[in-house]
C-alpha cells in the first residue's frame, strides 16, 4: 500500500471523517495517514483499542513513536493516560493493550537506526520552550538536534508562521487553523517538505497542535 508516499509534496488527512479500519487484531482499527508497505509498513496513522482488546507481543525493529490521544494505554511496562508521548527505540518490545479503550497517534519504522533512547513523557512533562509570536505556551517532548517534537499552544485568532528547513509534520490536538485556506481542525494531519514554511492562522479558539521538525525520512532510517 502506498499512501502520501511523495514526500516532496505537501499532505494532509482530515482523520476525523476517515471510517475505521479493522486491523488484523480483534478490536483495534486505525485510520491511516501514511503508508509505504502493508502489515509490515513505514506508517503514520491514528489507532483505535476498544476496551479489552490487545496485539500479541512484538518487536519494533524500526521503532515506534506515540501520543495518547483518549483514554489509557497500556503494555507491561505501564499506563499511558491522555496526553502521554512515548518512544520505543529500534529493537524495543511491549505487548500493548487497553484495559478501558484508547486513541493514539503513532509513527512506525522511522526512527534512525543510531536512535536508541528509550523516552516517556507523561502529560505535561517536558522542557517548556519561551512562547514565540502567535503562541502561549510551547511544550518540547523530545530534542536530539535531530529531530524535535513539541506541542504547541496557538493564540487565538493568531498569525503563525514557522520556518521549515528540515520538513514539518503537524496533528491538531483540539481548537484549529486554516493553512492555504484549507481549515484544520482536531485529528486533522499535515506534512509540509523541507523549505515549505509554516503560515496558518488559529481558530477563534486558538489551537492545540503536536508538531515535528525533523526530515521526513532520515538519512540513517531503519531499513526493512
Amino acid at each position: 500500500m502506498l499512501l502520501n508516499e511523495d514526500l516532496s509534496r505537501r499532505a494532509l488527512v482530515h482523520a476525523s471523517r476517515l471510517s475505521w479500519v479493522p486491523s488484523p487484531t480483534a478490536g483495534v482499527e486505525r485510520r491511516m495517514l501514511f503508508r509505504i508497505g502493508e502489515e509490515k509498513a513505514r506508517a503514520t496513522s491514528i489507532v483505535r483499542y476498544a476496551a479489552g482488546s490487545q496485539f500479541p507481543r512484538h518487536t519494533h525493529p524500526g521503532g515506534e513513536e506515540f501520543l495518547v490521544l483518549q483514554g489509557v494505554f497500556q503494555d507491561e511496562r505501564g499506563d499511558y493516560p491522555a496526553g502521554a508521548y512515548v518512544r520505543n527505540p529500534p529493537g524495543s518490545a511491549h505487548a500493548p493493550g487497553s484495559a478501558e479503550g484508547c486513541v493514539i497517534f503513532v509513527k512506525l519504522w522511522q526512527f534512525r537506526r543510531e536512535d536508541l533512547q528509550p523516552i516517556t513523557r507523561r502529560a505535561g512533562e517536558g522542557h517548556r520552550a519561551p512562547p514565540t509570536a502567535g503562541q502561549s505556551a510551547s511544550l518540547v517532548l523530545f530534542d536530539d538536534g535531530q529531530e524535535q517534537v513539541r506541542i504547541d499552544e496557538w493564540l487565538a485568532h493568531a498569525s503563525i508562521d514557522l520556518p521549515n528547513p528540515r520538513g514539518l509534520e503537524l496533528l491538531v490536538l483540539a481548537g484549529d487553523f486554516t493553512q492555504a485556506q484549507e481549515p484544520f481542525t482536531a485529528w486533522s494531519w499535515l506534512r509540509l517538505p523541507p523549505g515549505t514554511d509554516l503560515h496558518a492562522r488559529a481558530g477563534a479558539d486558538g489551537a492545540r497542535v503536536w508538531l515535528k521538525s525533523a526530515p521526513l525520512l532520515h538519512e540513517t532510517v531503519c531499513a526493512f
